[in-house]
């Protein structure tokens, strides 16, 4: 399991580094996982700059198309990730990575626990408008069970993926005190 997270992990952050240069250097396949809490994982990276983050795969995910049937697709990488670079500033940003490119100018609806948030898009990669909205964020998940984020391909395809929480809170406080 080790190596399919990490080799999801690289595929997925490559695509996220065309559009967060600092995140370049995890693109790399790495073996740098330091933890696993139930459903989340801990990677840490020090060069060129120390990172750290969390992340997790989806338990289920479901792609219709345009009149609500069920589809078949292909899609990269999907992770729901909370990273931690100090060097550059970022402590805590939420991004979901949707593993196909989302429709220009959509956003992408994070679901948790009756709370709802917007992400804009870019590439394959959402995140929050604000840092006050990963707080917000990164709250409801510590108090959730499930996280279910909903968005819409360039191609028209309809998703949702829905996220387990559980083991979100240890990895966190996990990848803050490495990357404090």
């Amino acid at each position: 399991m080790k190596t399919s997270i990490t080799k999801m992990l690289a595929v997925a952050v490559m695509s996220v580094a065309t559009f967060s240069e600092p995140l370049a250097a995890v693109a790399q396949e790495s073996e740098n996982r330091v933890a696993a809490n139930t459903d989340w994982y801990v990677f840490e990276e020090a060069a060129p700059q120390k990172q750290c983050w969390s992340a997790s795969p989806p338990k289920e995910s479901v792609n219709t198309d345009q009149n609500g049937r069920v589809k078949a697709v292909r899609r990269g990488a999907v992770l729901l990730m909370v990273t931690y670079m100090p060097s550059s500033g970022i402590n805590g940003q939420v991004s979901f990575i949707g593993g196909y490119p989302f429709k220009g100018g959509s956003s992408v609806t994070l679901e948790i626990s009756g709370s709802k948030f917007e992400l804009f898009t870019e590439g394959e990669t959402a995140w929050p408008a604000t840092v006050t909205d990963d707080a917000k964020i990164i709250t409801a998940m510590k108090r959730g069970a499930t996280a279910v984020l909903s968005g819409g391909s360039a191609r028209g395809t309809r998703t949702k993926d829905t996220f387990s929480l559980l083991g979100f809170t240890a990895s966190l406080a996990e990848a803050s005190k490495r990357c404090p």
